[in-house]
Parts: structure tokens; C-alpha cells; sequence
């Protein structure tokens, strides 16, 4: 009976670090769209509510680091359960990373005039709706254990560099068409590389479950990177005043 009741409770602190992440997931999620909604509609409260709400995310994930340390001093895991706990420790790095990058692009919120094009904001949010669609995708295969459908983080992650990139030539020729532009769109891409990087962090992540599921390493069939590095615009793409 004694060794029953020692499962039910390995059992229940290995299910309490899952909902913890799913719990963070779901926080950083809600960071980010708020932020990108703060700085859409230059809502300085809500940017401010975001910077704060970060505190939660570094709260769990040293709750997380404390509970897994007590696990594998108490229960001594192997093989499956041991990476289950390692494996909650990486992906709790990784989401209070995203919360990071949703409270840096809160903190530009004022530094941004709002009075940009409308075609930059909506780049931003198409970004951020991508990369928040991968993140939340990634979290419902940790939580099933999916790794069949875990194929689709890589491809996703291949669309938010394209859009990454395809921002990052336009923010360049909007700084070349004005001068006064040059202030208000570096702090849009910094906005937006801070976007690109949740799709970095979520695919993290899936690398990780996949870890957890198998045993493996996931295997290596594309370098993680976009194409801004190649982008050049030239003065003769920027209309003439």
C-alpha cells in the first residue's frame, strides 16, 4: 500500500510541473499580444501592465527549477522521467524567454509615435499572429505528446523568417524615404526581432519534447536563421522626393 501511494505522488509532481508550463505558456502568450496590441494603438497602460506581468513568468520558472531539484533528489528519476523534469526545466527557460522578448517590444511602446504607416503595423501583427500560432501549437504537443505532428514547427519557423525578412527590407526603405523615420523604425525592428525570436524559442522547445517523447536528439535539417543579413535596398527602390 506504502508503494502505491509513493507512485500516486511521484505521479502528481510530475503532473504538477506540466501545468505549471502550461500555465507559463499560456501567461506569455497573453504578454505577447497584448504587447503587440499596446504598440499598435499606442496604449501606454496596457505596455506598462505587460513589463509587470513579466514577473509572473521569472516566478514560475524558479518555482519549476526548485520542484525539479527536489524531484530528482527525492525520487532519484531515470530514463523516461528524468528527461520528463529536464525537459520541464529547458521548456520553462524558454517560455519566461518569450515573456521577455513581449515585455521589450512593451518597453519600445513609447519610444514608437503611432503615427507610422499602417502597413508597418499590420506587418507586426501578421508576425506576431504567426509566431503565437506556433508557440500555442508547440504547447498542445507537450501537452499531448504528439511528436508526429511536431514536423509543422520547422515549416512555420521557415514562414516567420520569410515575413521576418520581408519586414525588415521595408522598415529599411521607410528609414531611406525620410530621415525621420530613421528613429521610430529602428525600434520597430527591434519590435520585430523580438518577434521572430518566439518562433527561435518555440522551436526550442519542440526540440525539447521531442527529447522528452524519444530519447533522441532531434534530428538537425535546417540551420535557424533569416535572411536579413542578404537584404540590401538600394536608393534608386526609394521614390524621389
Amino acid at each position: 500500500m506504502q508503494s502505491v501511494h509513493i507512485v500516486s505522488a511521484y505521479d502528481e509532481e510530475l503532473k504538477f510541473l506540466s501545468k505549471r508550463i502550461a500555465a507559463m505558456g499560456g501567461h506569455a502568450e497573453r504578454m505577447v499580444e497584448q504587447a503587440v496590441t499596446a504598440l499598435v494603438n499606442a496604449d501606454h497602460g496596457l505596455a506598462q501592465k505587460v513589463i509587470q506581468d513579466d514577473l509572473v513568468l521569472d516566478e514560475g520558472q524558479r518555482e519549476i527549477d526548485d520542484k525539479a531539484i527536489i524531484i530528482i533528489a527525492k525520487r532519484q528519476p531515470m530514463a523516461t522521467d528524468l528527461r520528463e523534469i529536464v525537459g520541464a526545466i529547458r521548456i520553462s527557460a524558454d517560455i519566461e524567454r518569450v515573456g521577455d522578448l513581449g515585455k521589450n517590444v512593451a518597453k519600445r511602446v513609447a519610444s514608437v509615435d503611432g503615427r507610422q504607416p499602417t502597413s508597418l503595423f499590420r506587418g507586426l501583427e501578421a508576425l506576431a499572429n504567426l509566431a503565437l500560432t506556433q508557440l500555442k501549437e508547440v504547447l498542445d504537443v507537450y501537452a499531448s505528446r504528439s511528436v508526429e505532428r511536431i514536423g509543422f514547427v520547422r515549416d512555420r519557423d521557415d514562414q516567420i523568417d520569410a515575413m521576418y525578412t520581408s519586414l525588415f527590407r521595408e522598415l529599411l526603405t521607410y528609414m531611406m524615404e525620410d530621415p525621420r523615420n530613421i528613429a521610430p523604425c529602428t525600434h520597430l525592428l527591434f519590435c520585430a526581432k523580438n518577434i521572430e525570436r518566439i518562433g527561435d524559442h518555440a522551436t526550442n522547445i519542440a526540440e525539447t519534447i521531442y527529447y522528452i517523447v524519444t530519447g533522441d536528439q532531434m534530428p538537425v535539417d535546417r540551420p535557424k536563421s533569416d535572411k536579413t543579413d542578404k537584404v540590401v535596398v538600394s536608393a534608386a527602390a526609394v521614390p524621389a522626393n
